[in-house]
């Protein structure tokens, strides 16, 4: 069953953003495996990410071995500190179309 995280970083910006995922992503416009859906923006107060992999497993995975040990080491110009996190299981996932706004 697919699984999705959504991620807020109170008073997160653009900049610190493009800095975290450049990080954490493979290479630019792609997802680290097991990953199907990430999107991230402006929010209120912040900036907030969601993302849906293949499994809580997956999810996991990328959390443990990818996530936390880059984000321990800290980021240059990152998100300063962990997010605030909701996890759920996805009931429904349409396919989307990849454009960029």
């Amino acid at each position: 069953m697919a699984y999705g995280v959504i991620h807020f970083f109170p008073g997160g910006t653009k900049e610190q953003y493009e800095a975290s995922i450049a990080a954490v992503h493979p290479a630019k416009g792609s997802l680290p495996a097991g990953q199907l859906f990430h999107a991230g923006g402006p929010s209120a107060g912040g900036w907030t990410i969601v993302a849906v992999h293949e499994s809580k497993e997956s999810w996991e995975r990328f959390r443990t071995d990818i996530l936390m040990p880059r984000m321990q080491q800290g980021i240059k110009g990152g998100f300063p500190t962990p997010p605030q996190e909701t996890p759920f299981e996805v009931h429904n996932l349409v396919g989307i179309q990849h454009s960029t706004v």
